[in-house]
């Protein structure tokens, strides 16, 4: 299965946060909670490895690692791709098409070509420390909206920054 650029960023980036979605599809978006389960701002996405790669983009995320979806924009605004998920059930839509799994995580692996903490992104978005193995998250600047993730182990090595706006 072919997997683009874009689409290994949505998925790292969601991660991330992961992450990593961009649309080009107009969809509702799930109900979340709150407000307080909304960011919004830009990411950075750096995979090394045979297949480097480096990928930018403003983003909205909203949910939690159970439902919730992920927009990735252009610097102009428009959507590159789009993120949806809920218990059983992940989307992605964009320009190359539609794509789904019964997992979240299993769909972004799928797409960045390695796992990526979708849990602890939400955690670590809020500012709470939580372990993974083989990343290290700083969370030193997280009062001023700013997030770092590095995953060393095991390859490839990613670095993930994020910037919130909101």
């Amino acid at each position: 299965m072919l997997v683009t650029a874009a689409q290994r960023l949505l998925v790292v980036a969601f991660l991330a946060m992961l992450s990593l979605a961009i649309t080009g599809c107009a969809s509702r978006a799930p109900s979340v909670a709150s407000d307080a389960d909304f960011w919004s701002g830009r990411l950075a996405l750096q995979v090394d490895g045979r297949d480097a790669q480096s990928f930018s983009a403003l983003f909205e995320l909203r949910g939690d690692d159970r439902r919730g979806e992920l927009v990735l924009l252009s610097p102009l605004g428009n959507r590159l791709a789009q993120l949806t998920w809920t218990d059983g059930h992940a989307e992605l839509v964009s320009s190359e098409g539609r794509r789904s799994s019964s997992s979240l995580d299993a769909l972004v692996e799928d797409v960045a070509g390695t796992p990526v903490p979708i849990a602890a992104l939400f955690e670590w978005l809020k500012g709470r420390p939580m372990a993974v193995p083989g990343w290290e998250a700083d969370l030193s600047a997280s009062a001023e909206g700013r997030l770092t993730a590095k995953r060393h182990t095991p390859p490839p090595a990613a670095n993930l920054r994020i910037a919130l706006t909101r």
